[in-house]
């Protein structure tokens, strides 16, 4: 084989060297251009994609036989390219085998509900179809990369199916500190914790306080279960009504004890653990502190200090008159 790429090296420069030139040379792109190579595409398939997206001269044969004698016989890989302008032939051929495809990404923060997380996939460039609207607490937030040309639903599968797998590892793990009876139920207190506060060091102990008034029947009054039926999860933007509080719709934790109907947004992992593996505390109740985190009380009298405190931060800041 060497010898017959010697050979074939003599002949370009006996032929002066055009050969030569289509590999090593400028190519003809004017401008990068993006080729997509599919699962299976040989390199011979390859070469009219490349010739058709104009990033090798001619009809791709060419280039394919050049490929073939002159560069690596590594596998090319599928994937999207952005092809550099004026490329040469042997950087096609090697950014096929060993770049990196572009990377497209759907990002799912935590605590997004799931009319937001189909808004989201709607609104991803380049991929296909309708957007599913996913069942509540069903996606697992985290970065997912996908192919120009993929369908949403597929997308959302593997967001979805990432959330089986996790939910699972993490129900085997659970130390059963927490009344809750099932996965779901798990899922649906996560996703309570996953609104009630934006400081990973608090989940654990919200995730207590909230097992403490389970484990006692108490009631959860959680306003973010409240919210959850007007807005889908969505922010209410305004402060919640009396006529709201009252509501008896099967979410509002102010006015029955134990857990809503299902999940009121799709909860990161840390949430779901600390549900299954809540911190050791006694506490019942917490309050906002000012800084976005919370102050914790065992007991009611504790906790109404904490709330007067509370609400002269925000009398100071012109919340309250």
């Amino acid at each position: 084989m060497k010898r017959l790429r010697s050979l074939f090296l003599f002949a370009l420069v006996a032929i002066g060297g055009f050969g030569a030139y289509d590999w090593w040379g400028p190519g003809p792109l004017a401008r990068p251009a993006m080729v997509t190579i599919q699962q299976g595409t040989s390199l011979n398939a390859a070469s009219e994609q490349l010739a058709y997206a104009g990033a090798v001269r001619g009809l791709g044969k060419r280039w394919y036989y050049l490929a073939r004698l002159i560069g690596s016989h590594d596998a090319i890989q599928a994937g999207e390219y952005r092809i550099p302008a004026h490329a040469s032939g042997a950087a096609v051929l090697d950014l096929l085998q060993h770049g990196n495809p572009v990377q497209r990404l759907m990002t799912i923060p935590e605590g997004m509900p799931s009319v937001m997380v189909q808004e989201r996939l709607a609104a991803l460039p380049f991929a296909t179809g309708e957007a599913p609207l996913p069942a509540e607490g069903s996606v697992l937030p985290d970065s997912y990369s996908y192919e120009r040309g993929e369908t949403r639903a597929a997308i959302l599968k593997r967001t979805t199916d990432a959330m089986h797998r996790t939910l699972d590892a993490l129900w085997a793990k659970s130390k059963g500190d927490c009344p809750v009876a099932t996965p779901l139920a798990a899922l649906t207190l996560a996703s309570i914790v996953e609104k009630e506060t934006g400081k990973p060091a608090e989940r654990a102990t919200v995730a207590g306080a909230y097992c403490n008034r389970l484990k006692i029947g108490m009631k959860l009054d959680a306003d973010p279960t409240v919210i959850y039926p007007i807005t889908k999860g969505k922010p209410l933007g305004r402060r919640i009504l009396r006529s709201e509080l009252d509501a008896d719709n099967g979410y509002n934790t102010y006015r029955r004890a134990g857990l809503p109907l299902g999940p009121i947004a799709n909860p990161g992992k840390a949430s779901i653990a600390a549900v299954l593996n809540p911190a050791p505390t006694k506490a019942l109740y917490f309050v906002a502190d000012g800084t976005g985190g919370h102050v914790f009380a065992d007991t009611l009298a504790e906790h109404n200090v904490n709330v007067a405190k509370w609400f002269a931060i925000r009398r100071q800041r012109g919340e309250l008159k």
